[in-house]
């Protein structure tokens, strides 16, 4: 929450200061504006009181008392064409009349040290003028001018209480996104709210939802991982414990050198389950993974090796076609495990000829290729037996003993190398394994 009130505080100042700067320009703006028109305002009535008093004639004596009100600020002067002065209404601290010699219309006169805005107006008779101080005048127009902007003044702290709520409630959906986030205990992966989010946030908060359905699947593919290898490990581990007993009980002779030969195969075995089970995790996604430019011809042919003395001791004819160099940025060792694996299985569960293949495939994309003649797996079972722990079945997997996590490597193998694994029917009639990568 401190980042949001951090947040919801910047955006806040800086629309107090936009706010600030626009009320002050605007309040500048009026400020001026009304002076002006109260100046222009103040000239009217020196013109009209100059013409009425010209029009008039005479001063009737009402009028005469009204002008000498020492609370009016105007000064009303007559003089006749020949100069002399014929009324006066002037007011205490005027010490000298208004020159005789008007300037026809407005003008600006220093009298009694002060400055003062005058109008006159002539007739044939006789020459009116209408004075006023300027302080006076500006005096009245500050006034009105504050009193003009006084409402937006006093509006600006209610703009201030309603930007600071708006910005509040705009936030409100992040705030509920930040809520989900710190409730969520150390283990918590559910997604986050992204109902109400403006646009900038969703996407973040959507990639975050993606980030987190992603560890959750790799926590959950590593629960899994545990709880099968443990189960796994289990029977291995129980089997050379009996085997090792029995090793303790047996004679010498012959039935020592039985035990010995037992519990040695068992020890292999739970060697290569510990392996495949290491080659698995490390070709689990999000695992670190080479990329080191390789040959995959050359990759297929040292698989093939590896895999020479198991299919000449089983009799099987194993075979490489690789006549061109496929360029390709991977993890070699993963990939020569995970060919190693498959030719392994065609090995291990009844092929006779057993046929590898390092090729361009579609649209010149490279291709691993394992074909066998041997019994195959139905149609049905071939998604099955890229799970974990999945070991053959039927002809020719009866009493083989393995892992069940060969395909399981070749799956996830290819997908950390961006390449596909699938299985289909072979041209020699058993079982066709690929690694196919994209055009």
């Amino acid at each position: 929450m401190k980042l949001l009130s951090t947040l919801r505080g910047r955006l806040f100042a800086l629309l107090a200061v936009l706010g600030a700067v626009t009320a002050l320009a605007v309040g500048g703006a009026t400020y001026f504006s009304v002076r002006a028109e109260a100046d222009e305002l103040f000239d009217y009535q020196l013109r009209q009181t100059a013409l009425s008093l010209r029009d008039q004639g005479r001063i009737a004596g009402d009028e005469a008392a009204a002008l000498a009100d020492p609370s009016f600020d105007y000064v009303v002067q007559i003089w006749s064409l020949q100069g002399l002065e014929l009324y006066s209404s002037r007011p205490q601290g005027l010490t000298e009349p208004l020159p005789a010699r008007a300037v026809l219309g407005f003008s600006n006169l220093r009298l009694g040290g002060q400055d003062w805005r005058v109008f006159s107006a002539a007739t044939p008779l006789r020459v009116v003028q209408v004075a006023q101080p300027l302080a006076v005048r500006q005096k009245l127009a500050a006034l009105a001018a504050l009193r003009s902007i006084t409402p937006v003044a006093l509006a600006l702290p209610l703009v201030a209480a309603a930007v600071w709520w708006l910005i509040g409630v705009s936030l409100a959906p992040l705030a509920r996104v930040v809520h989900a986030a710190q409730a969520g205990g150390a283990n918590a992966l559910d997604a986050l709210p992204t109902a109400g989010l403006p646009g900038e946030i969703a996407p973040l908060v959507e990639s975050f939802n993606g980030l987190l359905g992603r560890l959750a699947t790799a926590f959950d593919a590593q629960r899994s991982f545990v709880a099968d290898a443990a189960h796994e490990l289990r029977t291995p581990l129980t089997a050379l414990k009996l085997q090792l007993g029995l090793l303790r009980d047996s004679a010498p002779g012959e039935q020592q050198d039985a035990a010995i030969a037992r519990l040695r195969g068992g020890i292999d075995r739970a060697v290569h389950l510990v392996e495949q089970l290491l080659a698995l995790a490390r070709a689990e996604p999000g695992a670190h993974a080479a990329d080191l430019p390789l040959d995959l011809a050359e990759l297929a042919r040292q698989a093939v090796a590896d895999v020479q003395p198991l299919a000449e001791k089983a009799g099987v004819a194993l075979s490489v076609t690789a006549p061109d160099p496929l360029p390709l940025e991977g993890d070699p060792q993963a990939l020569r495990g995970a060919l190693r694996n498959l030719i392994d299985n065609a090995v291990k569960y009844g092929a006779r000829t057993v046929q590898v293949s390092a090729l361009r495939g579609n649209r010149g994309a490279p291709l691993l290729r394992v074909d066998d003649d041997g019994p195959g797996i139905p149609l049905e079972a071939r998604e099955r037996v890229f799970d974990r722990f999945q070991r053959g079945e039927g002809e020719g997997g009866a009493g083989i003993e393995g892992s069940g996590l060969g395909l399981a490597i070749v799956r996830a193998a290819a997908r950390q190398q961006g390449a596909q694994a699938r299985l289909a029917d072979s041209p020699l009639g058993g079982l066709r394994a690929e690694m196919a990568w994209p055009a």
